[in-house]
């Protein structure tokens, strides 16, 4: 697999024609289970055919367990310097309930043991919306995580995917997932329990102590350019998207025949208004009108006037100069009132 994402890397060298790279993030996976000697080679890959910026944010994913002293001490060699560790939960029946391998005191441990490495810039993840997790267990983990001092937390409602153990659980009848109040109850009480510590809420489900948003995610919400390798990964140049393949066997067979395993979509105009107004709506800096006008030809404002109106009035968004944004009230539902601002075929037409 290594040998196959150093030949991606070689292969798709001009994807980003040569501009600087100035965020990597090592993840989607789990990174952690490297050997030195494997991050190494890819580093090593990456500094032969990209240009890298001295200043560039070099995030690894990792498990709680799997940060011991000696992969903390490589990952500060080879040259990471934020971490993004899946922490989950602090409670041990939840992370059972979750089918995760490590305990709450591995948690714990895992970010302190970063801490006394060097490491200060640390984001951890927490899954709210557990059904075995109430309104005050929910509220333990918050400040547990508030005590650990990270720079950056990122908060996400459980999902239950088919294939996944927890989807065979519920539908054998043995877990049910949350219902929509519970979680929003939940997620209320994250962001008050965050504000009131200095955290930014800066995206649905990320929040961030001054000058630490997520620059690679960032990138994401603000259209930027970005090259995936590996299987399943997405690629975008602002004109297509690209996406390889996701079993693994049919990826190194074909990175063996210096193929490279993927699929190009041609974005339309349509996508591409569709994408910036699901994505923007979800950030603090919201929806840049003009942006709209001059690039897509798109006049927001004029075509949905009255569903504006009405969000303001309903208290869910305010409208500042050219920028629409969400309130917090009105971030809960920021993908239902993304599809209703969509523009129809005949408006880009137009």
């Amino acid at each position: 697999m290594v040998k196959a994402l150093n030949r991606e890397l070689v292969l798709r060298k001009d994807y980003l024609q040569n501009s600087p790279i100035e965020t990597i993030y090592f993840g989607g996976g789990t990174p952690s289970v490297l050997s030195r000697k494997e991050l190494q080679s890819i580093f090593d890959t990456l500094s032969a055919n990209f240009s890298i910026a001295g200043s560039a944010e070099i995030t690894l994913e990792a498990n709680p367990d799997d940060l011991t002293d000696e992969t903390l001490d490589l990952y500060k060699d080879i040259g990471v310097n934020r971490l993004s560790i899946g922490i989950q939960s602090f409670d041990d029946a939840v992370l059972r309930s979750l089918n995760r391998i490590h305990n709450g005191t591995a948690a714990r441990t895992s970010v302190l043991k970063a801490q006394e490495k060097g490491f200060d810039n640390i984001s951890i993840d927490l899954i709210y919306a557990i059904p075995q997790q109430d309104l005050e267990r929910w509220t333990d983990n918050v400040m547990e995580a508030i005590q650990l001092n990270p720079q950056h937390i990122s908060s996400y409602s459980l999902t239950i995917e088919e294939k996944t153990m927890l989807g065979k659980w519920e539908k054998q009848g043995k877990f049910k997932a949350a219902d929509d109040d519970f979680a929003a109850d939940q997620h209320e009480r994250l962001v008050d329990l965050l504000n009131d510590a200095g955290f930014e809420h800066y995206e649905v489900s990320n929040f961030a102590k001054a000058g630490y948003r997520s620059r690679h995610n960032t990138s994401y919400w603000l259209g930027k350019n970005y090259l995936g390798i590996g299987p399943g990964a997405h690629s975008f140049n602002s004109e297509s998207r690209q996406y390889n393949v996701r079993d693994n066997r049919k990826y190194i067979s074909a990175l063996s025949q210096d193929l490279i395993p993927s699929t190009v979509e041609i974005l339309t105009l349509q996508e591409k208004v569709n994408e910036y107004l699901l994505i923007s709506l979800r950030t603090s800096w919201g929806i840049d009108l003009a942006h709209l006008r001059n690039h897509f030809r798109v006049n927001l404002f004029e075509d949905h006037v009255d569903y504006i109106k009405n969000l303001e009035k309903e208290g869910l968004a305010t409208v500042t100069g050219d920028m629409l944004m969400l309130t917090r009230k009105g971030l809960l539902l920021a993908d239902e009132i993304a599809v209703n601002l969509l523009p129809s075929g005949s408006q880009l037409d137009g």
